[in-house]
């Protein structure tokens, strides 16, 4: 795996300043900051698929409604990167 250049460690350091990170701010919506800033990164897709699994769980429980809509968002993208990852294959 190479190491990131001095433009990807700059970028990514911005990329954090954009997430909001006090204590005060829900996860929902660091969630929703962190989804915004997307950028790709290697994984594997059993990674991807077990976060898929415990997302949907926990989108069908969910009473708040901001927060099972980043839910549904994130599983969408996850899903998104299996079938590509499974084109690419």
């Amino acid at each position: 795996m190479d190491m990131p250049s001095s433009r990807d460690r700059a970028l990514g350091r911005g990329v954090f300043a954009l997430i909001p990170q006090a204590d005060s701010v829900s996860a929902t919506h660091r969630a929703a900051a962190s989804l915004a800033a997307l950028r790709t990164v290697p994984v594997h897709v059993g990674v991807l698929q077990a976060a898929v699994v415990l997302l949907e769980e926990a989108e069908r429980v969910d009473q708040d409604a901001a927060r099972a809509a980043t839910t549904a968002t994130t599983v969408e993208l996850l899903k998104a990167a299996i079938a590509q990852a499974a084109e690419d294959g």
